[in-house]
């Protein structure tokens, strides 16, 4: 699309302090660097798995799996914490979620190579967590969902002022 910006993923407003993490961080050179983007009423990613994230010859690691849906879900808690406070996404340092609960159901085998479509959507939200439903999608195909529970990052986990 020619004279267009294309939209900047929810991760990229991450306060650097906590922009490390192994799945979505942009600040971690050996991560997967999961970029989110906030479309509609939903978030969406697109992931394509290497070799070495084989399960099984041909077939993805459920481990890697479960890590898109976690980290996709933790930017959808984010948007949602903007949009809920009438913030458009990057005014300013996105909110920081963790996971409070994760459960991943594996509904077929995800194929390697693919490009991958993980999608989330805030399902419950209020101060104290949202619940975030999120599924990745395989040649058009839903092969895995996830519920996950997300938090406000913790002040025990804020690192302490040098």
């Amino acid at each position: 699309m020619s004279g267009t910006t294309p939209a900047q993923a929810i991760q990229d407003f991450y306060p650097d302090d906590f922009a490390h993490c192994y799945g979505c961080g942009r600040l971690n050179p050996q991560g997967l660097r999961l970029k989110s983007i906030w479309k509609g009423e939903e978030a969406v990613a697109h992931f394509t798995p290497r070799p070495q994230h084989t399960a099984v010859p041909g077939f993805v690691y459920g481990g890697l799996l479960a890590s898109l849906i976690d980290c996709h879900a933790m930017a959808t808690a984010s948007a949602a914490a903007e949009r809920a406070a009438g913030r458009k996404i990057g005014a300013g340092p996105a909110p920081r979620f963790v996971t409070a609960a994760l459960r991943v159901d594996f509904l077929a085998p995800t194929l390697l190579g693919l490009d991958l479509e993980v999608h989330g959507r805030p399902k419950e939200r209020g101060a104290r967590k949202t619940v975030v439903e999120a599924w990745i999608v395989a040649e058009g195909r839903v092969t895995v969902r996830g519920e996950v529970v997300a938090v406000p990052l913790p002040s025990t986990m804020a690192r302490p002022a040098s």
